[in-house]
């Protein structure tokens, strides 16, 4: 069976079209026909180019000998015209087959992402669509790979690799979070020895994402592996500056010889069945080609920042981005005192490391601790996501509501700061105040001899009555420590003596008891202050041991429960200044954030310096 494969360029060939397809008749045999199936497909010789630099465009329609193609292509921000057309024959297995590909020249005139929308071809009674082309151009005035090797070859080292450092904005704010795409290609087999590196000052950069493998593509008709790294920039004043160059160190493989055979057309090189086709990728196992050493290098890339507005709000804290805000809290019903735990959720998109938590708008009547936080992104540089706060409020008097919370940013797109407020959040508060106790009126007893002798009406001032009203029984003589009355009277100051003596008693114990609290506080300070000097207690169990030792030191000071010392008792018992008043407070809230910002907090070590300050400020509390 005959198999043969041959191309013919049909504008570059001096032989009429007639004659050759005469020849080819007559040189095969009847069963050798042609294909009718029309098809058509469309390719660009690079997915991304520089404003000013030309691409090729080249559509190709296979199984028909003419095609109505159009001869501009209209497209905003690029110049599509006609160049050439050209004709291929190709036979498989007495099957001839013919093309014809219609080039096109893509001049970009301004930088930004461009859809070649499909194109109708006219084949007969036939209309075909080619697919839709993606043009990425950018303001780069060229490419750069700069040879680093002591000799060699004379190959042209662009011709090995290239840089290129795409960044989509050429002005921005301070602060603003700016994506950048870093390319690094190779039209040689090559192999990357160090991470590319953006020199530059005046910006911050976001962690590189390092891709997981080269996409091929085709850049002015030749393969390419093509690595594209991520990554995000922002910078930390205004002024003008160049972002770049980048630089990246690789070992390519280069020819040791050139060759002027050359691909006639991309379809050539997509349609090859050897991928080394090329004399340039050729020797895959190093016969002909050797390794060199080299710096790939990029241009850099203007940026100028623009300073923020004057007009900043209250409670902005760098912020820059378009975000959004939800609120809500949980318990919503609480004793007084009770902590409630309130998550903030910021999410969008802008320069998460500067968004803060959102502010209370009211915080009258509620003690607020330090807010957690933590952050979910959704990209792969960190420029997208969601910062999720909570912060534990423990309310001081009878609540209705959390009042509104509030968070403000710069729009970078509006050009103005934008303050988000949130809705209140309803809760309950019980509790209080015991109310005071009421007062008990006693009831009137029996009435008195006394008071029956008040009430009795006056005697007469004579002595008749006593002759008239006689008793009404008769006394008796018997001597008084024989009347049954007598000893009655004699309880009550037996009782009162046996009261007294089990006063006496009780005190006796109460006093003993205080001693015994006293000495047991006097342990548990100096436990504590044992447990200070050591460095192997965590940073929550080494605040709530200071705190307790304050408390304890107080109590034994003022004689008073440590449980209900705070820092203004503890500061009035020990009259300290204002400078260690300032450290007691500092003391009691990162004891207080341990102990309700959550588990997230507090795994830090805590440093021999304020080990030190903490125990020596503990230390010297005397009255």
């Amino acid at each position: 069976m005959f198999e043969g494969r041959f191309k013919t360029v049909m504008h570059r060939s001096r032989v009429p079209t007639g004659v050759l397809l005469g020849t080819l008749v007559a040189f095969f045999p009847l069963g050798c026909v042609f294909a009718e199936t029309p098809g058509v497909t469309a390719v660009l010789s690079n997915s991304e180019v520089a404003v000013g630099q030309t691409v090729q465009l080249q559509i190709r329609v296979t199984g028909a000998g003419e095609a109505a193609t159009p001869q501009d292509i209209s497209v905003d921000g690029l110049e599509i015209h006609a160049t050439g057309t050209s004709r291929q024959y190709e036979m498989h297995n007495l099957s001839l087959s013919s093309s014809v590909t219609y080039s096109y020249t893509v001049l970009p005139l301004q930088a930004g992402t461009f859809k070649i929308p499909p194109q109708t071809i006219r084949v007969g009674s036939t209309s075909l669509h080619t697919p839709e082309l993606t043009l990425h151009v950018v303001t780069l005035q060229g490419r750069q790979a700069a040879p680093n090797r002591a000799g060699g070859s004379n190959v042209d080292m662009s011709r090995a690799a290239f840089a290129e450092l795409v960044v989509p904005k050429k002005s921005a704010y301070v602060g603003e979070m700016i994506p950048v795409v870093i390319r690094l290609g190779f039209y040689s087999r090559g192999q990357l020895v160090s991470a590319p590196e953006i020199t530059g000052q005046g910006f911050t950069m976001q962690k590189l994402q390092m891709p997981d493998r080269p996409q091929l593509e085709a850049i002015n008709g030749r393969r390419c592996e093509v690595y594209t790294f991520k990554t995000a920039i922002a910078a930390a004043r205004p002024g003008k500056f160049e972002i770049g160059p980048v630089e990246a160190t690789a070992l390519v493989i280069v020819p040791k010889r050139q060759s002027s055979s050359r691909p006639r057309s991309l379809f050539d090189l997509f349609n090859s069945n050897d991928p080394f086709s090329d004399p340039f990728f050729a020797d895959p196992f190093g016969t002909f080609g050797q390794q060199e050493k080299m710096t790939v290098k990029s241009e850099p890339a203007p940026l100028e920042v623009k300073p923020l507005p004057a007009n900043a709000p209250a409670n902005f804290s760098g912020a820059v981005g378009n975000f959004a805000m939800s609120v809500d809290a949980n318990p919503k019903s609480v004793q007084l005192g009770d902590p409630i735990t309130v998550s903030a959720t910021i999410s969008g998109r802008g320069n998460f490391d500067r968004v803060n938590a959102p502010a209370l708008e009211d915080e009258h009547g509620w003690h607020k601790y330090p807010p957690s936080s933590k952050f979910k992104q959704d990209d792969n540089v960190g420029i997208s996501g969601a910062k999720i706060f909570e912060t534990v409020l423990s309310p001081n008097e009878k609540k209705q509501a959390i009042s509104s919370f509030v968070f403000s940013f710069f729009d970078p797109l509006k050009e103005q700061y934008v303050t988000l407020k949130s809705d209140s959040i309803p809760v309950r508060v019980e509790g209080g105040t015991a109310p005071a106790p009421s007062i008990v009126t006693a009831q009137p007893g029996p009435p008195t001899p006394a008071t029956v002798a008040a009430k009795a009406t006056p005697k007469p001032p004579d002595i008749l009555y006593q002759l008239t009203e006689r008793p009404a029984r008769a006394q008796s003589f018997r001597p008084l420590y024989a009347r049954p009355n007598f000893w009655l009277a004699q309880i009550a100051p037996l009782l009162a003596l046996l009261g007294f003596v089990g006063w006496k008693i009780r005190r006796a114990r109460l006093d003993n008891r205080e001693a015994q609290r006293i000495a047991a506080l006097h342990h548990e300070s100096a436990e504590l202050m044992r447990k200070l000097r050591s460095e192997d207690a965590s940073p929550q169990e080494y605040y709530s041991q200071a705190s307790r030792a304050v408390r304890v030191k107080t109590a034994l000071a003022r004689n008073v429960d440590p449980n209900t010392v705070d820092v203004e008792a503890a500061a009035a018992a020990f009259q300290l200044d204002d400078h260690s008043r300032e450290q007691l407070r500092r003391l009691f809230e990162r004891s207080d954030e341990l102990r309700y910002s959550g588990a997230g907090n507090g795994v830090e070590t805590v440093s021999p310096e304020h080990r030190r300050e903490v125990f020596d400020l503990i230390e010297h509390l005397r009255t």
